[in-house]
């Protein structure tokens, strides 16, 4: 039985987000700045891209848009954040997975609360 070839991954890692988020409405009232690990799995493999931008996800790109994506409305949970950036990045720059990280540095005593998720 052959495995199925592996995908290469490329990587954001520690992305500021600045957003509106937080359960109590106060802390939703003014700006944070979560972080977030990105991977991004392709289906190409790297040296079958000739180095042409076009056969690849442009990361400054999606950079951008997860900043952008943050930043449209406020949310009470990074849960659902967390969800909103892995469905635009499979639906938008056609990643073949996605495996989110989310950040928030929130309470004391705690480097920070973070949630985990992949989607295929």
């Amino acid at each position: 039985m052959n495995s199925p070839a592996p995908l290469d991954e490329i990587r954001l890692h520690g992305l500021d987000l600045p957003v509106q988020i937080g359960v109590p409405e106060e802390e939703r009232a003014g700006w944070q700045t979560l972080q977030a690990d990105v991977v991004m799995r392709i289906e190409r493999r790297f040296e079958a891209m000739a180095d042409d931008l076009t056969c690849t996800i442009d990361y400054s790109a999606v950079a951008i848009r997860l900043r952008n994506l943050a930043a449209e409305r406020p949310r009470q949970l990074i849960e659902t954040l967390a969800a909103e950036m892995s469905q635009c990045i499979l639906s938008e720059f056609g990643a073949k997975g996605v495996t989110v990280t989310l950040r928030k540095r929130i309470l004391p005593g705690c480097d920070c609360v973070a949630v985990h998720l992949t989607r295929p």
